[in-house]
């Protein structure tokens, strides 16, 4: 046995020295291949535990180095590697949640700034992955083109925030207005330019690589800025509908954390090994409770749930308004069972809770799928995080991952189920019609209006 394993070993040594000499004669794209390749052959075959390991042909991502503080460091020296990423964590987590209120207590123009910075930086992060994998290629303005399609992307998305919801102040500025009107046909053309540019970029060894890398940045740019641009549209429409998602989402990672620490005992699932069962069970009730809890407290202010508009008169931002039944507290009836324990028949609740618990179900129960989604990417690249930007949690888009899936269903269920016409908007619009326009639509309602009976006829008046 052993002289013909000798001889089989000799046979592969010998198929080795072929696939070296037709290797050597392709460019470095095709030897990586052949090498990949002739791995694959030893696995199969039989070699050593150590040369039959899969080669998913992904170079490593440099492992970025760990930035804990050195206070903290040094605090924590005495204890285990566990308890001590918990502390970590919980430190930051805390400085964390006090500059989320910072920034909730300087209004809503400095939160879409916010968005706007963590947007970009996330988006660095994930691009940086791909050009810290493929660096080696040279790839021609690889970086510089991804950075232009997100200008060109976030001109686009906030051109039309902008001209959608500051329609007066966009309407009363030449420049502005001029903007506004071709803003689409400026946005195809920027697009369009960086699309050329690409095409002279195209380099004939690095063809396949190079469009694969132009799909990366436009994946990147789908999952980021349109989901930003989503988290923006919900912040005006009042305060509230952006801080109860993005809470409920905080919320269910830290207690999920907590449960699992503590109780974890069932494995969630194979793509994030230290989630737990116990974990995910133990943050939806924690989820629901906290957001009924939260939705309470911010619906009786007319700050959080009012929608940001701009006020003409007085030239600025205004969150004030008449709260809408949304906002109102109402009485429903307890069930039976309920009226039983309790001895209440009814309960006064704002309708907003209602929708909370569908928020925070949401965030509990499918959120955490977009750090699953996650996990799987960074296990693909063989990395840990996506940036080490805060001690303990990773990346920027490490917090952001289920963020982002959050604030698309807020914008869908917003759009489904609480949005209603808006007086407003379509009086701005009518402002801008011609004179001879503005005259056929008043005359259409009016016509509209008699047929109704909610205005007499011109008979009547007569008479």
């Amino acid at each position: 046995m052993a002289k013909q394993n000798h001889i089989l070993r000799g046979l592969f040594l010998a198929r080795f020295q072929v696939e070296l000499q037709y290797a050597t004669r392709r460019n470095g794209t095709e030897t990586k291949k052949s090498v990949i390749k002739l791995k694959y052959c030893f696995a199969k075959d039989g070699m050593s535990d150590t040369e039959s390991k899969p080669d998913t042909g992904v170079p490593e991502v440099p492992v970025p180095a760990d930035d804990t503080p050195e206070v903290l460091n040094k605090a924590l020296s005495g204890l285990s590697s566990r308890w001590k990423n918990w502390w970590v964590r919980g430190i930051l987590t805390l400085a964390m949640i006090s500059f989320f209120f910072l920034i909730i207590y300087l209004g809503p123009i400095v939160l879409m700034m916010i968005v706007l910075i963590v947007q970009i930086k996330c988006f660095q992060e994930i691009i940086t992955i791909g050009y810290s994998v493929y660096h080696s290629y040279h790839l021609p303005w690889f970086r510089t083109l991804s950075w232009y399609f997100l200008l060109c992307v976030n001109y686009f998305f906030y051109g039309e925030t902008v001209t959608d919801y500051f329609f007066t102040l966009v309407q009363r500025e030449e420049p502005l207005r001029i903007l506004s009107k071709y803003h689409r046909f400026i946005s195809f053309a920027l697009y369009l330019t960086g699309f050329c540019m690409f095409v002279l970029s195209l380099v004939k060894k690095h063809y396949r690589l190079q469009f694969y890398m132009f799909g990366w940045t436009h994946v990147t740019l789908l999952i980021v800025v349109t989901q930003s641009h989503l988290i923006i549209h919900n912040l005006f429409e009042g305060m509230i509908w952006f801080i109860v998602p993005i809470s409920s989402v905080i919320c269910n990672d830290i207690m999920a954390y907590m449960f699992g620490f503590f109780f974890g005992r069932t494995p969630l699932i194979k793509l994030s090994p230290k989630k737990t069962w116990e974990g995910f069970i133990g943050g939806l009730f924690a989820t629901i409770v906290f957001c009924a809890l939260l939705a309470y407290v911010m619906a009786g202010y007319r700050y959080f749930v009012c929608p940001v508009e701009f006020n003409n008169d007085l030239n600025s931002f205004q969150v004030d308004c008449e709260p809408s039944e949304l906002f109102q507290l109402q009485d429903y009836a307890l069930p039976s069972v309920l009226q039983s324990l309790t001895g209440w028949s009814t309960v006064k609740l704002y309708p907003f809770q209602i929708h909370s618990i569908a928020l925070s179900s949401f965030a509990s129960i499918v959120g955490p799928f977009g750090g699953f989604f996650a996990s799987g990417f960074k296990r693909a690249f063989k990395i840990k995080d996506f940036a080490n930007t805060i001690p303990g949690h990773g990346g920027i888009m490490d917090r952001f991952d289920c963020q982002y899936l959050m604030a698309t269903f807020v914008n869908v269920y917003i759009a489904s189920f609480i949005r209603g016409p808006n007086p407003t908007k379509v009086i701005q619009q009518l402002m801008a019609l011609r004179t001879d326009q503005q005259l056929h639509i008043f005359n259409a309602l009016k016509v509209h209006l008699i047929e109704k009976g909610l205005l007499p006829a011109l008979e009547e008046i007569i008479a």
